[in-house]
């Protein structure tokens, strides 16, 4: 047995999620919108799914956590999370799920967050349900994970309500709901999308963080290649529901191969993603 094949098997057999062959269709009018999507992640491991509105890699992780809209089906391949196809879970099934093996941080924190509540009870309220705490337990692991996201005075703000706070702490506190329970894995669905510059890289480096500290696996979705570049080991390009491109990220970011990655490249060059492409050490 060849060494590369090996590797490939043991990459497998480690992998907490695997998309096999992944489709997706609206049934309103029969469309096959996600074509034949797969990878495999390991824990402590991010994969990066980019691509233009509309290429898909919004409806592949909402697949992953059981979400799909009104009229869109799984309708070939599979998910499996730690060895167990998941695409056919009951809807109880997929609420023991998330939260617990595999998690999410969208866009819009604010939007996730009830305006009329304490985020610290938000959060523990997923510790009481998700791991059956008492009040007491609950509080102390919130404020707790409130210090481990990086916010200063996790006390005062586990008190505080959403509108009390900035863009930043809100996406630390959806972070802090969304591994509340443990979670394997956590796709981060455009998360820094609407923060700034310095925000948005602080909350990479949390996220950097927390995978490298707790095996984490991420799966980091984003149309921006330079965070992409940052924070991920292999990237997929997405184009029209189909993977145009797929492999280890500096490999793919320094030898494109598709017309259409080698395009992505060249708009995000003037943004700075040459500051995360150092030149490769010759060999």
């Amino acid at each position: 047995m060849s060494t590369v094949s090996t590797l490939a098997e043991s990459t497998v057999a480690q992998a907490v999620l695997s998309v096999r062959d992944l489709r997706i269709s609206d049934q309103a009018n029969g469309r096959e919108i996600v074509h034949g999507v797969s990878f495999d992640l390991a824990p402590g491991r991010t994969v990066g799914i980019v691509g233009e509105s509309g290429s898909g890699k919004t409806l592949t992780c909402r697949a992953a956590l059981g979400i799909l809209p009104v009229h869109f089906e799984v309708t070939g391949g599979a998910i499996e999370l730690d060895g167990r196809d998941i695409t056919g879970l009951a809807p109880a099934e997929w609420t023991a799920q998330r939260g617990s093996t595999i998690s999410a941080v969208f866009q819009d924190p604010a939007s996730y967050l009830n305006p009329s509540l304490r985020v610290g009870a938000q959060v523990a309220e997923v510790i009481r349900v998700k791991k059956r705490a008492g009040r007491r337990a609950a509080r102390r692991q919130t404020i707790e994970l409130l210090r481990a996201v990086h916010l200063r005075d996790p006390e005062l703000v586990y008190g505080q309500y959403a509108y009390e706070l900035s863009g930043g702490m809100l996406q630390r506190v959806l972070i802090a709901a969304a591994i509340a329970a443990g979670p394997r894995v956590l796709i981060a669905d455009e998360a820094t999308t609407a923060l700034d510059v310095t925000v948005q890289a602080e909350i990479l480096d949390l996220l950097a963080d927390l995978r490298d500290r707790t095996g984490l696996a991420l799966v980091l979705v984003s149309h921006d290649l330079a965070v992409v570049a940052q924070l991920c080991d292999e990237v997929l390009v997405l184009r029209q529901g189909e993977v145009v491109e797929q492999g280890p990220t500096r490999e793919v970011l320094h030898h494109p191969r598709h017309e259409y990655t080698r395009l992505l490249i060249a708009e995000h060059e003037q943004y700075g993603l040459d500051r995360f492409l150092a030149p490769e050490e010759d060999v």
